[in-house]
């Protein structure tokens, strides 16, 4: 019989909802209900695609003795990590400073009122050398809550007054005046270059976790300064992220990391932001250096996004899971013999070789991750390539995680609205914009004071619980600006402002900071052990940098010092993380390249069907200068929404022209895309 899980929203959740465990959502009423029977919480946190939560909840969760016993001794919550970020950051944290690492899934275990008192990962079923059983750690939790209360609750205070202390971000980086200047930069290129592997590409060994928003900053820092040694760093490890295992030869699109320190064999869950950021950074590095990898893999991956995470309503599912067959990775491996199979001896022998796939076999049950290390003739290559992705579809895929989570798609609409214009693909940003409408239809609500608040997913068009987090503001913004910046829809950049003004009114710590949460949406349990306020990088861009990189680019296309000024103030913490962990602040220096750079504003200003227009407006958006703003829009007709950047902005001689600026100084206005282009590419400093 389905448990309460069978109403939730998350696909994560739902894989749960026949558990004979009695899981709760997060909430209240789990709590309550924890205070009513006086018995602990058993807080379990993971995701959709995470492989050793569906190994724990197969050895574990469906067991009957095993759920039984938790029924009895806990009230057991189960929680969605990317539904609930706000959850997951706090008792991640808890369980880093009690076990000095992190995982999922995390397993937790708290008192009545939300305080951890023990916490974990992953548990077996049955001890493993040192590592004790699940049961083993259930029986003797059970056990300390009726017999050593007294001890448990001093533990939980222990942990809680620990999880009050707000971190240190780095004590010996900058403060006040000298938050953004080169030294900043230059101490966190010593320290990132100290990391490169220069053989293999990507920073530190294995694990590989693909650094997109250190290498979104090294190319802004190449573009801006020239350095050669950023550029060859960022050229080495989009190489072999393209080559190796990691991204998908067949049909485009990278797994979550790499298991080892040459990217031949992936964790093979494919997240919606890994590839909505590296999409970005590839297009990038395009644009800057024209290489026919760097367009063939934006191509392909932007085809994977539509083709396999595309939801009926416009937005993006999560992931794809790694598992199908029940085995991590069925879908992606090859054996020789099923080359041949598919290929016939003579194209099967060929592509053996071309893909690496050895008779050992580079992954399990001696099949091989397919790689491209050469470059082979390219109408072979893709027909196949073609010939086995057809045949691959016909294998079990795997699950899919459909909910759409607001900030990952803000992340999707910005790289899709890129590329769909620099690229020439006018269904990208088409399928960007009708993204964005969902965002701004769906996810959105006006609350009491007339301000635009994000909830954090939806499902089937159906919004979830959880409210949206600060990064689900900030890249949400993001995508809004640069879909209005490609389009000269100005709606866009109009919504983007009304987001930040709820940042800046509810999210802020009172010192210049910002919180992941909202003041006034700030779960309680969580409230009372530590408000989430993280300036470092994950797997996505921080809530605080990211927030800070749309505030540069708004206040920029606005010509608001206030919003400069709480971009600077928000990168406070973040910029003094880079100094001592550059891996971690990849998106903070980034900004700090844009606003070392100016950012540059362009101003397109003529009809939008003149191919003067055009063509300029396509010169700005081709430009590589960090943190470039761009606004167009035509000077007769400029709506309520248009941007002060296009305000005063006439045809020159009744012909569309370009007008840039930087620092609240700006050029003749220019009406040669070619003149236009030398200036942005030329003009450093």
């Amino acid at each position: 019989m389905p448990n309460r899980l069978a109403s939730a929203t998350s696909p994560y959740l739902l894989q749960h909802a026949d558990n004979p465990v009695d899981w709760w959502e997060w909430g209240d009423e789990a709590f309550a209900e924890a205070r009513r029977r006086d018995v602990p919480v058993l807080i379990s946190v993971g995701y959709a695609a995470c492989h050793w939560c569906h190994v724990m909840a197969h050895e574990s969760f469906e067991d009957p003795a095993t759920a039984a016993f938790m029924n009895e001794h806990f009230v057991c919550v189960k929680v969605d990590r990317e539904e609930r970020p706000d959850v997951d950051a706090v008792y991640m944290a808890a369980t880093q400073a009690m076990t000095g690492s992190g995982g999922w899934p995390m397993t937790v275990f708290a008192t009545p009122d939300g305080r951890p008192f023990f916490c974990g990962t992953y548990f077996p079923p049955r001890r493993v050398h040192q590592m004790p059983s699940f049961p083993e750690v259930l029986a003797a939790l059970a056990a300390a809550w009726t017999g050593s209360r007294d001890e448990v609750l001093t533990s939980a205070d222990t942990i809680a007054d620990a999880l009050g202390q707000r971190p240190a971000a780095g004590a010996d980086g900058p403060s006040g005046g000298d938050l953004v200047d080169e030294r900043v930069v230059a101490r966190a290129l010593g320290g990132i270059a100290a990391t490169f592997d220069e053989r293999d590409g990507g920073f530190g060994g294995a694990p590989k976790f693909p650094p997109s928003m250190v290498l979104e900053w090294l190319l802004r820092h190449h573009a801006r300064t020239g350095d050669a040694d950023a550029l060859a760093m960022v050229r080495r490890t989009l190489d072999a992220m393209a080559r190796g295992g990691m991204y998908d030869q067949l049909a485009g699109g990278f797994a979550r990391y790499s298991v080892d320190a040459t990217w031949t064999v992936p964790h093979f869950e494919k997240m919606l932001y890994d590839n909505a950021l590296l999409l970005r950074v590839y297009l990038h590095a395009w644009r800057l250096t024209g290489d026919p990898l760097d367009r063939r893999v934006v191509e392909e991956t932007a085809a994977w996004l539509l083709a396999d995470l595309r939801t009926g309503e416009g937005g993006f599912a999560s992931a794809l899971d790694a598992d199908s067959e029940g085995r991590e990775g069925a879908f992606y491996a090859w054996t020789p013999a099923q080359l041949r199979d598919v290929l016939g001896d003579d194209d099967g022998a060929w592509a053996a070789h071309a893909f690496g796939v050895t008779a050992e076999g580079t992954f399990e049950h001696g099949a091989s991750v397919l790689q491209l290390q050469d470059d082979p003739a390219a109408a072979r290559r893709a027909t196949v390539r073609d010939r086995l992705r057809d045949a691959r579809e016909t294998r079990p895929r795997p699950a899919r995680d459909d909910k759409v989570v607001s900030a990952w798609n803000g992340l999707a609409v910005a790289a899709l609205a890129e590329a769909g214009a620099l690229l020439d693909r006018p269904e990208w940003v088409d399928a960007a914009r009708r993204c964005a409408r969902l965002l701004a239809d769906l996810h959105t609500r006006t609350d009491a004071d007339g301000g635009d608040r994000l909830v954090r997913t939806s499902r089937d068009g159906v919004v979830g619980t959880a409210a949206g987090v600060l990064e689900d503001y900030a890249d949400v913004a993001e995508g809004y600006l640069a879909l209005a910046a490609v389009t000269g829809e100005h709606e866009w950049s109009a919504r983007a402002q009304r987001l930040l003004t709820t940042v800046l009114a509810h999210f802020g710590d009172g010192d210049g900071g910002l919180f992941d949460t909202a003041d006034d949406e700030t779960d309680p349990v969580l409230g009372a052990l530590r408000r989430p306020q993280d300036p470092a990088d994950g797997p996505t861009p921080a809530g605080p940098p990211a927030a800070a990189a749309v505030l540069v680019s708004l206040g920029a296309a606005t010509g608001s010092l206030a919003l400069r000024e709480a971009a600077v103030a928000a990168l406070r913490d973040p910029l003094r993380l880079a100094a001592r962990y550059p891996r971690a602040a990849g998106t903070a220096l980034a900004t700090a390249e844009a606003l070392l750079d100016g950012p540059r504003e362009v101003a397109v200003v003529g009809r939008p069907d003149d191919p003067a227009t055009q063509a300029l407006h396509r010169s700005a958006l081709a430009s590589a200068a960090p943190g470039l703003v761009v606004a167009v829009g035509d000077p007769d007709h400029l709506g309520p929404d248009a941007p002060a950047l296009l305000h005063d902005r006439p045809l020159v001689d009744g012909r569309p022209a370009a007008y840039v600026c930087r620092g609240f100084v700006c050029d003749r206005p220019t009406t040669d895309p070619t003149a236009l282009t030398h200036n942005l590419h030329h003009d450093q400093r």
